[in-house]
């Protein structure tokens, strides 16, 4: 009786922060990764170390999102390497630039296009075009919460997120039955140093869950929808309730004394 294949991910930006969570989680569930980075191929320490515990087989793969050919090479390098094609992809890496109404540019907005949609459509488009007729495949989009309640600042950034929000309604559509797409939005999770720790106090009381979200349950959302094979073109919002509020601002901007 043969073996099934063990299961395969790509993750995008999947070696440090919130993709490490995603990727470290993925781990824990028995998936093989493909992880993508931008600059570094070193895991941060909390996922190398979990990678080992879960004896784990991985690669790193380095591709510059914003440059076409590179996204296009990046799945047949991962099936040069593992002999297969992802069964899941995460496309989790994004562009954040501080820009609003006042300083919007054209080459921030096709900088933004380019990484957090084009990257993530073309990714989504190859996939579908290299399983087989049986096989079936996942898409999960990592968005932000944002979307649902949008303000004017990060223009680019949040112009880019809503773009991918309505590329995973379309595609769940245009690529089914080979892949489910699905999306994650989380809210404020890892703080920049931009933030004190008493601001992000009160950014969690302005929550309606009175709480921030952590990494682990954004990588429990990703992992859910992975497994969930009767849901496509969902979206979940792991952000403490923030996408039923009205912010004026980012948050970067409120709570301060």
């Amino acid at each position: 009786m043969s073996t099934p294949p063990i299961k395969l991910a790509l993750v995008t930006g999947g070696f440090k922060r919130v993709g490490a969570a995603i990727s470290a989680q993925l781990a824990r569930d028995g998936w093989m990764l493909a992880l993508h980075g931008a600059h570094s191929l070193v895991p941060e320490d909390a996922l190398a170390a979990e990678i080992a515990r879960c004896g784990t087989r991985w690669q790193g793969f380095h591709a510059d999102l914003a440059q076409n050919d590179e996204v296009l090479a990046l799945l047949p390098a991962i099936y040069a390497h593992f002999g297969q094609f992802p069964d899941l992809i995460v496309n989790n890496a994004s562009l954040f630039v501080d820009d609003d109404a006042t300083s919007v540019t054209a080459a921030s907005l096709a900088a933004h296009q380019a990484v957090n949609v084009s990257a993530p459509v073309l990714l989504a488009t190859q996939l579908a075009a290299h399983l087989k007729a049986e096989a079936r495949g996942c898409i999960i989009n990592i968005l932000d919460q944002r979307i649902a309640q949008p303000h004017g600042d990060q223009l680019s950034y949040t112009l880019a997120k809503q773009a991918l929000s309505g590329a995973t309604q379309t595609l769940a559509r245009a690529l089914a039955p080979k892949l489910r797409v699905n999306a994650v939005a989380p809210g404020l999770t890892l703080a920049t140093p931009d933030y004190t720790e008493t601001q992000l106090e009160r950014l969690a009381r302005l929550m309606p869950l009175s709480a921030l979200p952590t990494p682990a349950q954004i990588a429990d959302a990703v992992v859910w929808l992975a497994n969930a094979e009767a849901v496509s073109g969902q979206t979940i919002f792991v952000d403490g309730g923030a996408h039923m509020v009205s912010f004026e601002r980012d948050f970067v901007h409120l709570g301060k004394d």
